[in-house]
């Protein structure tokens, strides 16, 4: 069952005179539960895509259709509302917030939604468990190593049962073995929670732990 749709995908930008096209007609589906690489060289649209799948920017011609929903059709709150729940980020810089321990800031997307905290302890716990961390709850970010800062910042991605997750680049600011345990605790969401996962990369070795790879080329998809 599809996920995620985009059809005919473009994205323009204009600078200055000239018309920069980042996306030229990227059609891909999305199955449930796949884990994907999105690979190409610096300037092939990789982070653009990324972007628009998010619902982040919205393109200049074609679609993007998540969990049933276009998301050009939706109003601002509406969409706001399907980032939130339906959609988690995992960035290249953690974007953790320093004075909240690594529990707080796996349910901050639930506070931010309204939720009472109280009921999902043992969700959140669950989700420290599931990326090792749960002696680490009560920590903060600064008493964390980089790869265990984006291990929480994976628990938060996770914590709203989101359609899909979205990862920019989730290893290039950790060492190689940092960088290993991050994909491990990728694949092991993917395995065990079903969790959809999109992750852009310009490592071949981040590629192999996922289900299949999608190369861009100057805006298109090249295989």
């Amino acid at each position: 069952m599809s996920i995620l749709q985009t059809r005919q995908l473009v994205k323009e930008y204009q600078m200055g005179e000239v018309t920069v096209q980042a996306l030229r007609g990227v059609d891909f589906v999305v199955e449930k539960g796949e884990f994907i690489a999105i690979m190409g060289p610096s300037g092939s649209g990789k982070s653009t895509l990324l972007h628009l799948l998010g619902g982040l920017d919205s393109p200049s011609d074609g679609e993007v259709t998540l969990a049933g929903k276009t998301l050009a059709r939706l109003s601002d709150d509406d969409l706001t509302v399907i980032r939130r729940r339906e959609i988690g980020f995992i960035f290249q810089f953690f974007n953790l917030l320093p004075t909240l321990t690594a529990a707080e800031n796996v349910a901050l997307p639930l506070l931010i939604d309204g939720q009472k905290l109280e009921q999902f302890s043992a969700k959140v716990d669950e989700l420290l468990d599931l990326v090792d961390l749960a002696e680490r709850r009560d920590h903060r970010p600064h008493q964390l190593s980089g790869g265990q800062q984006q291990r929480v910042a994976i628990a938060r991605a996770l914590v709203t049962d989101p359609a899909i997750i979205l990862a920019d680049e989730p290893t290039g600011n950790l060492d190689s073995a940092s960088g290993e345990e991050i994909l491990k605790v990728l694949r092991r969401a993917c395995d065990e929670k079903k969790q959809t996962i999109i992750m852009v990369t310009h490592d071949s070795n981040a590629a192999k732990f996922a289900d299949r790879v999608v190369r861009l080329k100057d805006g298109m998809i090249d295989e």
